[in-house]
């Protein structure tokens, strides 16, 4: 086993999703203690069984990323146990769409902020408190390919993530030379077993998969990518 991560300590939030688990035990594979933030006891408990020996460096805790005050705890929770937090990774996020502006309701305007813009807030503003103190740090925010590609159907949705670039570009910004480092990745569809569902007549072959995905933000995180800040990289795969 390789082990660019050993003792290194890394928060992915929403660890047990789609992207997430697959960022999850990508860290795992290479020495990390990983802490992970869901919703749903089933799967971190799936997520366990697949890490197999590796699931004694991984830690789950049912926080709500959108509450402030519950993630300034988590991560306080963490340093205080690990003496450390290396790296913070946001895979939480939403989809709504489908819906023309003007008839989309104000309640799932709101769901998309929170969930795409506000967690981001959040997890960036008490990880970077952390990080800051040690010198050292890298930060990872999905986004999405419609960050850019703003397409019919899909305001709130692209708005939340074009905001969600926005911010980690001038957290970046705010950052330099802190030895903290903050980048973003846009993919397009992910191939997950929630998006096959939702749309099954699609080429799932042409969707970026996860464990893919997973290598791009670990290589982003670790110390070959220690030029790269204030990035959004697109991985798209053949869509």
């Amino acid at each position: 086993m390789s082990a660019k991560f050993e003792g290194k300590v890394v928060l992915v939030a929403g660890g047990t999703g789609g992207l997430g688990r697959a960022v999850a035990l990508a860290f795992l594979a290479e020495g990390a203690k990983v802490v992970v933030t869901y919703r749903k006891q089933e799967e971190f408990d799936a997520l366990t069984s697949a890490a197999g020996t590796n699931g004694s460096r991984l830690e789950g805790n049912t926080v709500d990323v959108t509450d402030e005050a519950a993630v300034r705890q988590l991560i306080e929770k963490i340093v205080a146990r690990h003496r450390r937090m290396d790296v913070m990774v946001n895979t939480v996020g939403g989809y709504a769409g489908g819906t023309k502006l003007w008839e989309l309701e104000t309640k799932v305007f709101d769901q998309m902020l929170a969930l795409n813009l506000r967690s981001v807030y959040a997890l960036a503003r008490a990880a970077v408190r952390a990080m800051v103190k040690e010198g050292h740090g890298a930060i990872v925010n999905v986004a999405a390919k419609a960050a850019f590609d703003h397409g019919a159907g899909a305001a709130a949705y692209a708005a939340s993530k074009s905001a969600a670039v926005a911010l980690m570009d001038s957290l970046a910004a705010d950052l330099k030379d802190s030895g903290v480092r903050v980048n973003t990745i846009l993919p397009s569809i992910i191939d997950t077993v929630v998006n096959r569902k939702a749309m099954p007549k699609a080429d799932f072959a042409k969707w970026p998969k996860p464990e893919d995905i997973a290598r791009v933000i670990l290589f982003l995180c670790g110390d070959d990518a220690k030029v790269i800040h204030g990035a959004a990289i697109p991985v798209y795969g053949d869509s």
